[in-house]
């Protein structure tokens, strides 16, 4: 296994251990952690559809540093740190190059998605293709640079092995290929589907009423392009706005997402909110109504939405026009937060598919129960979970504590995933700030956890120096 970390940078960055492949290499990227003085968040919603953190923490600050900028000279001057098997695999391979762009792409995604959610900026002026498809390239940067390794380190153990082209024909996050297109190809997709939709409205020789534009909008979307919901997500290329433009299945958030970004570009402005497990979008309307009028068997709110809202288990299925009127309206802040909550989950539940009914607080709940049960969790017999899924996992957790870093439980969910890498010591860190913020029976519970992290972390310390003898975790 190949190990490339990055060096320590200052101290308001943590240094993150990408570990990678299914026992293929691993890597470090550095994260912006915002000051917790200067940063505050003004949403009504957490990304778990439960109410976050209001305005009563004042607006946030110009000087907000949320995320890494390749501007920053601490960023600029980072230097690539790593372990012999990788300084042997590197140093005799001459496609290193491939390498050092793709960790490019990584830090130039992050800061790309940081500055388009920048708290500076209007919701309003936000791109959500933007931002997700950043999500993606930094995503598929990750994935790209443990394959790159992989075959380094295969090219190392068998000399017959062909090696890679230096070029890779592009030089940075908005030319790199995701599924045959780049960042501004695939918003050029969404031009295009906007423009199939013109010329049905035009085909149809029809004037521009709502209930008719929409309807062009789902015949263009599920007829012409074929567009699916999954129901459950079990394929993460459902969870990537480029694959669901490629392929057509897609989860319902960035169904959504699509639709909204098509409506936007026809100047149709189109509203959504999380209701139960689920959510809606609609165009606010003077006359919501109409977007309840049954036609063949299915009213416009429905054939917009889904069979979520023809379902009785589904909370979707309540909603009239009458209820309609009292939802909160999410932010588009609120909907990338969503969107990156459901690729957090997908890809905790592929890490830990090795350990049925492992939650990211089953430590948390031992410390009530059972002290023996909990040393078990605190110790060697800490459950070993799929590092890439795990690290990808951690990455989308990153990206939500940009948009919401007062959530007492995102920073809670962050840092066990942190514990769960074996990074005891930012576990540490992230959970103590939580400490900060969560309610005072959590924060007790909490409190144990992170001592028992501590003597965790020495134990560790102890036995790298050679210390004999065996310390005990009380």
């Amino acid at each position: 296994m190949l190990r490339v970390p990055f060096s320590c940078v200052r101290n308001q960055q943590m240094i993150i251990m990408m570990t990678c492949g299914l026992g293929a290499s691993s890597m470090a990227i550095p994260m912006l952690v915002p000051s917790l003085g200067d940063c505050r968040r003004i949403s009504r919603y957490g990304f778990d559809g439960h109410v976050g953190f209001g305005s009563d923490y004042g607006k946030w600050k110009k000087n907000c540093g949320m995320a890494p900028t390749t501007g920053n000279a601490s960023a600029k001057n980072m230097r690539l740190c790593t372990s012999p098997m990788a300084s042997s695999a590197l140093a005799e391979s001459s496609n290193s190059s491939r390498l050092d762009l793709y960790k490019q792409v990584l830090e130039a995604a992050r800061d790309k998605f940081s500055q388009e959610i920048c708290f500076q900026s209007k919701d309003k002026d936000i791109s959500l293709a933007k931002a997700l498809l950043y999500v993606a390239a930094e995503d598929e940067a990750f994935l790209a640079f443990n394959r790159e390794i992989d075959i380094y380190s295969l090219h190392n153990e068998r000399r017959d092995t062909p090696s890679l082209s230096d070029a890779l024909g592009w030089d940075g996050v908005e030319s790199m290929p995701m599924s045959g297109k780049n960042i501004n190809e695939w918003l050029g997709e969404l031009e295009t589907i906007a423009k199939e939709v013109e010329a049905e409205l035009v085909s149809r020789d029809i004037g521009c009423h709502l209930v008719e534009v929409l309807d062009a909008v789902n015949k263009v979307l599920f007829e012409l392009r074929g567009f699916k919901r999954s129901p459950v997500i079990v394929d993460s290329k459902c969870s990537y706005l480029h694959s669901v433009l490629s392929s057509g299945n897609s989860s319902a958030i960035l169904l959504s997402v699509i639709y909204i970004e098509v409506c936007r570009r026809l100047n149709l402005t189109i509203v959504g909110s999380r209701v139960g497990e689920e959510f809606l979008i609609w165009p606010p309307t003077g006359n919501p109504e109409e977007l309840f009028i049954v036609t063949s068997g299915r009213s416009l709110f429905g054939v917009v939405n889904g069979k979520c809202v023809d379902d009785p288990r589904s909370k979707a299925s309540d909603i009239n026009s009458h209820s309609l009127l009292g939802l909160d309206i999410a932010t588009n802040r609120d909907i990338i937060g969503i969107a990156l909550a459901n690729l957090m989950w997908l890809y905790w539940k592929r890490a830990s598919r090795t350990n049925p009914g492992l939650m990211l607080t089953s430590p948390l709940r031992l410390v009530q129960k059972s002290e023996e049960k909990l040393k078990n969790y605190c110790g060697p017999q800490t459950p070993l979970l799929r590092p890439q899924e795990l690290r990808l996992a951690i990455m989308a957790s990153e990206r939500m504590l940009i948009l919401q870093p007062h959530n007492w439980s995102l920073r809670r969910d962050y840092g066990m995933m942190l514990y769960y890498e074996r990074e005891y010591e930012i576990a540490i860190q992230e959970l103590s700030i939580c400490l900060a913020f969560a309610p005072e029976e959590e924060a007790e519970v909490l409190e144990s956890f992170v001592q028992r992290l501590h003597l965790m972390r020495l134990k560790t310390t102890c036995k790298s120096f050679g210390q004999q003898g065996e310390l005990t975790i009380p």
